[in-house]
């Protein structure tokens, strides 16, 4: 690994108009430089470089960082990679942790996957279970999966490799109870999935339990080799494929991966047991293929499907859904033949917008004005986030969909500078007025960036009604974009100064946010008597805790 020294004194000799004047044409402009973005079409320039934040940012399509991040968008490399592109032109010596007397950090998890993976042929019970999955021998090898038996057989084959416990420890493949002076194996009796970064290296393992544990899968924790929000399982196999076929699936699980490819889907890849975030982006940008969401069509996956849609949309990428019903996902349909529906399904995925729009009008009782209202503004709220020619776009298809209703396309206004007839209405006020409540969020997370994670404990960019897109980019640290630029020089906004302060607020907002939830659950109609009675205990039971003052 380079040490974090070497990074931060290699980025100190970088200069951000050299670097990004290197690949593209830049021009002076004020204090700044602009050029046309590298990163997509476009004919009047809106791509800035800032030598004095020593950033650059799009306005267009939203890219920025800092000369390191331009490398990999550029190149299309990873982080090491780019910094080693770097190093090379500015005539630098990276430093890395490891040096010749010890071991690569990676070569414990490499031996130890060599390991597992002889291991599984001896167990029966996970040979077995992988037959009855359908996954043949030979996606078996092409996958490394193996076996992990008990925990101090683990740790004595550690030992006897000669690694030190540490360095286990540090890579994450083994834990430590302090309270018992202890160390154990933190994959026990468990069919493995080695888990590669995008360059084929071993950063981490999951583990499917086959005797019962209480957890049924779990993954290696967070190292500074493994970052499940930055991971992809099966991605550096995945790659070559995904750049010929313009196109990725991501699913839920490792073995729908392992299906997937079996039966010639080689551009499948999973989430680590979290959802997609900001910081998968960067890997899907590459080679800029269409994105296919395929999830369970239960509750918690449609859930994921939609908070993914709602990024990936506002994010500027092209793909879309496709939902998995009748408690089957995409391995069961491999193991059952089912190839071709799957590649009709693929091919058929519901856009990512026309999708999110979708879900939002089924969680309202359309025959109720005042709901109908509120799903409008749910709505409009979410369009906001797209380009102004989707927005424009899907102004009319979200009109269509309540058109039955007797909406116009007219009421549907997502900025001033629309001409509306109804300018008194109290929808176009509604989602037109700046929510100061939210602002000051906004300015909160970006003058206090220590309340950040308290702040995401209880809530994320979806629940804000108005402000999501400028919440989100706070959260990215996007302090050059113009929304966040228009916040912050904006005096009338005042940010949070103290944690009991931002509590008080957040637990005013929480009330009035699950209030609303309650409310749309009891007109739902797209879920059953039990589901319907689940959410109004569990919404209940929120906002009594939170008129008691505490935050959940």
């Amino acid at each position: 690994m380079i040490s974090q020294d070497s990074i931060e004194a290699l980025k100190a000799r970088l200069d951000i108009v050299d670097v990004v004047g290197s690949y593209v044409e830049l021009k002076k402009a004020g204090g700044n430089f602009k050029a046309p973005c590298p990163f997509h079409d476009e004919k009047s320039p809106s791509f800035v470089v800032s030598p004095q934040k020593q950033i650059y940012h799009c306005f267009g399509c939203g890219a920025g960082g800092d000369a390191v991040k331009f490398v990999m968008e550029y190149e299309k490399l990873n982080y090491p990679e780019a910094l080693e592109k770097l190093a090379q032109s500015y005539n630098f010596t990276l430093t890395h942790t490891d040096n010749k007397h010890n071991k690569p950090r990676t070569q414990v998890m490499e031996k130890l996957n060599e390991w597992y993976q002889s291991l599984l042929s001896r167990n029966q019970t996970a040979v077995s279970y992988l037959q009855e999955r359908g996954i043949y021998e030979s996606s078996i090898e092409k996958f490394g999966i193996g076996y992990a038996p008990a925990s101090h057989e683990t740790l004595n084959f550690i030992k006897r490799e000669q690694f030190p416990v540490k360095e286990a420890i540090d890579v994450g493949v083994v834990g430590y109870e302090p309270s018992r002076n202890q160390s154990y194996a933190r994959f026990i009796e468990r069919i493995t999935f080695p888990i590669y970064s995008a360059n084929g290296t071993v950063v981490g393992f999951g583990g499917r339990t086959i005797t019962g544990h209480q957890a049924k899968y779990v993954n290696s924790p967070e190292t500074p080799l493994f970052n499940k929000s930055r991971l992809l399982y099966a991605y550096h196999l995945a790659k070559q494929a995904l750049y010929k076929k313009q196109e990725i699936i991501i699913t839920e699980g490792y073995l729908d991966v392992v299906m997937l490819h079996q039966a010639g889907f080689d551009n499948a890849v999973a989430t680590l047991g979290t959802a997609l975030t900001q910081e998968h982006l960067p890997l899907l940008r590459k080679g800029s293929p269409r994105v296919v969401m395929a999830y369970d069509g239960d509750k918690a996956g449609r859930a994921a499907a939609l908070k993914a849609s709602k990024l990936l949309s506002a994010s500027g990428f092209n793909g879309g859904v496709v939902v998995f019903e009748g408690g089957l996902d995409p391995a069961d349909m491999v193991k059952e033949g089912r190839v071709e529906e799957l590649s009709d399904m693929f091919r058929g995925a519901k856009p990512f917008i026309e999708f999110v729009l979708g879900e939002i009008l089924s969680l309202y009782n359309l025959q109720d004005p005042k709901e109908k209202e509120s799903c409008m503004a749910e709505g409009v709220a979410y369009l906001k986030t797209l380009s102004p020619i989707l927005q424009e776009e899907y102004r009319t298809y979200l009109a269509s969909r309540l058109g039955g209703l007797g909406v116009s396309p007219s009421l549907i206004r997502l900025n001033s500078g629309q001409q509306n007839s109804m300018q008194n209405a109290p929808l176009i006020q509604k989602n037109t007025h700046r929510d100061m409540w939210e602002l000051s969020l906004i300015k909160t997370v970006m003058e206090h960036p220590e309340f950040i994670d308290h702040i995401l404990d209880v809530i994320d960019p979806s629940l804000l009604q108005f402000h999501a897109r400028e919440f989100s980019l706070a959260l990215a640290g996007k302090s050059d974009a113009p929304e966040l630029m228009e916040i912050a020089i904006d005096e009338g906004v005042r940010a949070l100064k103290d944690e009991e302060s931002l509590n008080a607020e957040l637990i005013t907002f929480l009330t009035k946010y699950y209030e609303r939830e309650l409310k749309k659950v009891n007109f739902a109609t797209n879920i059953s008597f039990e589901e319907k009675a689940f959410y109004i205990r569990k919404y209940r039971d929120k906002i009594t805790k939170l008129k008691r003052g505490e935050l959940v």
